[in-house]
């Protein structure tokens, strides 16, 4: 989920504030006020060199925080941008119905469910459960592809990769194998395509952030960037 972050910094309705905090929004992670200010620069916006970033952070009222590796965009902040109109303010208000089309479609009652209980997760706000509920529905529909139409040649490629395989003939069999490795299998078959394998490990990897306690923040940008990408690469493939 990304914005046109060059374009709304150079939009002069927009207030000090207001693209500060879109800095911020747009962020891998914690700022320092110096990071700030070199990347608002970098996208046009020449003019933040003469700002007091420190002081302009500091009069945000709760919209960001200050974290021990720096400063960060809080909800309520997302929730400002999203009323100004800067960004989409709930962005899984969109995934929602697409999911659902295509859970609809699902003839495995197993799988569908895992697809019907990740929408209930997102309509209650459960961002974590989500982003669980939607790796294991995916999960589930490419267990049953392999099963469906490449079982024997899944078998050999694992077998060839582990030797301590035991032949899968049902989904039991098939979640034996640590999923990562199960990517990498689909991937040497050709049944996912590279650039499909590693924006799955990246789905993946926040699977397993988001299902071991830690400290772990997400929010509703990164829920909805990453059941997007299971709803165009999994489930809109394998749901019919």
């Amino acid at each position: 989920m990304q914005i046109d972050l060059t374009n709304l910094l150079s939009n002069p309705e927009l207030s000090r504030k207001d693209k500060v905090l879109l800095v911020l929004f747009c962020s891998e992670g914690e700022m320092r006020v110096k990071d700030i200010t070199e990347a608002a620069v970098k996208r046009g916006l020449r003019e933040a060199k003469k700002w007091n970033v420190s002081q302009t952070l500091s009069s945000l009222s709760g919209l960001a925080v200050k974290l021990p590796g720096g400063w960060s965009i809080t909800e309520k902040g997302k929730k400002y941008l999203g009323e100004l109109g800067a960004i989409d303010s709930a962005p899984t208000q969109n995934i929602k119905p697409i999911l659902r089309k295509y859970a609809s479609q699902i003839n495995d009652d197993h799988v569908k469910q895992f697809a019907e209980e990740a929408i209930s997760a997102l309509e209650a706000g459960l961002l974590r459960s989500a982003v669980v509920l939607s790796w294991v529905g995916a999960v589930s529909m490419l267990y049953a592809e392999v099963l469906n139409n490449h079982i024997v040649s899944f078998n050999a490629e694992a077998l060839h990769r582990l030797p301590k395989w035991k032949n899968a003939t049902n989904s039991d069999g098939l979640t034996k194998m640590k999923e990562y490795d199960f990517l990498q299998v689909l991937a040497s078959l050709s049944i996912i395509g590279k650039n499909v394998k590693d924006e799955l490990e990246q789905c993946l990897k926040l699977r397993n952030s988001c299902g071991h306690p830690n400290s772990l923040k997400i929010g509703e940008h990164k829920v909805a960037s990453h059941i997007e990408i299971l709803i165009l690469n999994v489930y809109s493939k394998y749901s019919i």
